[in-house]
């Protein structure tokens, strides 16, 4: 009686403690803040518990990897990380359509699920693997959760905004700057339900930028971006990149290009410009005047060859004696104006006369320029007739004539002066001035003649008119010398050769008329 007593009271001993340390089990590893009736798993696993939308408490490893803060974050944050791997989950907890549910992941080579359960006002979330940690899992996941915050940390300092979107449309991940941008366009934080930028007009081409502008700011200033769209799956992931600063370039440069193309429009040289590619990219009026081409063939942006092509047809450029070679002439002409060089002059059938100019300009584009010039050509073809026969008057004359510019260089001399010298100032490849011409002549005269003066009045820029001088040759002749000042302060000297004894019988008149005016 004593013996059964005894096991009774130790069986019941037993039980006690064993019901005391299953109660003290439950009370550690339970939320006892808000008792909930769910275990949470240990640190190392992604567990995660609500209550209505609110997070009240996430384990370690789910609060590093998904950067989760009980009682700030709440469903609708953790479900925009989690969805794109587990389709399905429900905008609210209560949706679910049961208190138990299981979601596999999208990939099929992932072998996650997620299960979450409901009781009451609680929802627990917990991501499940098909197969417990090892030590070396544990390890591959450690290197994927600091492979995440690497990524992670990249995404939120890339100054251009990136998002992504589901088959729905809706925003499931942005980037730090896409909040920013948003904040700034719509003056709210981001909207899952509306992207940054309207995407239904089917940019979904990764190849080529969809330029977009957003006004923002009450003085209706735009901002552009380029936006470009990668999908993966069922998955979009889209980039927006600022490039305010390539439109104002582009705008600036259209407005250099028109203020260039007005002022071509006033020239009267023809410009035509060609770009790397042999095709006409710029040409003015003035070119339309010169060559005949028409405006539809320019406007059409021919090449080179068809260009000379046609100017040939129209003969506004000199027919080549060998047309076999046109070609080759013609590349020559092209490959002399890349390097500068190419820069002739047309002489054309109807008498007109063309400079044309080859120039290179940057990006390998060629510029030729084509300048009327038949009056500037008729111009110096009657000048030069003049000269010639100004030349012909002057050489009829007895007397020989030389004339000094304003500074003392030879610009004329008839032919009695070169025979009465024997100097011929043509020949000479530098500028002969009057102290060269004294030297020469004091060389052939006798001593005591005052050539000094004469280069002093040729050199003097005063109001002088005339002076006279005689001089003696070594031939015995005498010279009658006549220093005058002409048009623009250019001085004549004018030699009078005359016999010894018939000048020694004329009066002298050496100093007549000197020092006038």
């Amino acid at each position: 009686m004593e013996f059964l007593e005894l096991a009774a009271i130790v069986g019941a001993a037993t039980c006690t403690s064993a019901g005391a340390l299953l109660w003290l089990s439950k009370r550690q590893v339970a939320p006892a803040s808000h008792g909930s009736p769910f275990e949470l798993q240990s640190d190392d696993a992604i567990a995660l518990l609500f209550e209505g939308e609110e997070l009240q408490h996430a384990s370690e490893t789910a609060t590093r990897l998904y950067q989760l803060f009980p009682g700030q974050d709440n469903w609708a944050r953790v479900r925009e990380q989690l969805v794109n791997r587990f389709p399905g989950l429900p905008e609210h907890p209560e949706e679910a359509v049961s208190d138990r549910m299981e979601y596999p992941a999208r990939d099929i080579k992932d072998a996650a699920s997620l299960a979450m359960a409901r009781d009451g006002s609680f929802t627990r979330i917990a991501l499940r693997e098909d197969i417990a940690y090892s030590p070396s899992q544990s390890q591959r996941f450690n290197a994927i959760q600091q492979e995440l915050e690497d990524l992670r940390r990249a995404s939120d300092t890339t100054p251009h905004a990136i998002w992504q979107l589901d088959a729905e449309g809706l925003v499931t991940w942005h980037n730090a700057a896409y909040e920013s941008l948003y904040k700034k366009l719509h003056k709210t934080d981001p909207n899952v339900t509306k992207p940054v930028f309207d995407t239904s007009t089917g940019i979904d081409d990764a190849q080529e930028n969809h330029r977009v502008s957003a006004v923002h700011g009450s003085d209706g200033q735009k901002d552009w971006y380029d936006i470009s769209a990668f999908s993966v799956g069922d998955i979009t992931i889209y980039h927006a990149v600022d490039v305010n600063a390539v439109v104002k370039s582009e705008i600036a440069q259209r407005n250099f290009v028109q203020t260039l193309a007005k002022t071509f429009a006033q020239l009267s040289i023809g410009l035509a410009i060609f770009d790397r590619n042999g095709q006409l990219a710029l040409f003015n009026p003035a070119l339309i005047d010169l060559t005949q081409l028409p405006a539809d063939f320019l406007s059409g942006r021919p090449t080179l060859l068809s260009f000379f092509d046609r100017l040939r047809e129209n003969r506004r450029m000199p027919e080549p004696k060998n047309y076999t070679s046109w070609r080759q002439q013609i590349a020559e002409v092209i490959a002399a104006a890349t390097d500068g060089r190419y820069q002739e002059t047309w002489t054309l059938e109807t008498g007109q006369t063309y400079r044309v100019k080859g120039r290179p300009h940057p990006d390998g584009a060629i510029a030729f320029l084509i300048e009327d010039i038949s009056a500037e050509v008729s111009l110096t073809r009657n000048f030069r007739a003049e000269l010639e026969l100004g030349q012909s008057l002057m050489d009829t004359f007895g007397d020989a004539l030389v004339v000094f510019s304003s500074t003392g260089v030879l610009t004329f001399c008839n032919l009695a002066y070169r025979e009465l010298w024997g100097l011929d100032p043509d020949s000479s490849f530098a500028d002969v001035t009057i102290n060269d011409s004294v030297r020469a002549w004091t060389d052939l005269c006798a001593p005591g003649a005052s050539w000094s003066d004469a280069a002093d009045f040729v050199l003097d820029f005063g109001e002088k008119s005339s002076w006279e001088m005689s001089a003696t040759l070594l031939s015995g002749d005498g010279l009658k010398c006549t220093v005058s000042r002409v048009a623009s302060g250019a001085t004549i000297i004018r030699f009078e050769k005359k016999p010894l004894a018939a000048f020694e019988a004329a009066p002298a008149i050496e100093g007549h008329g000197d020092n006038t005016g």
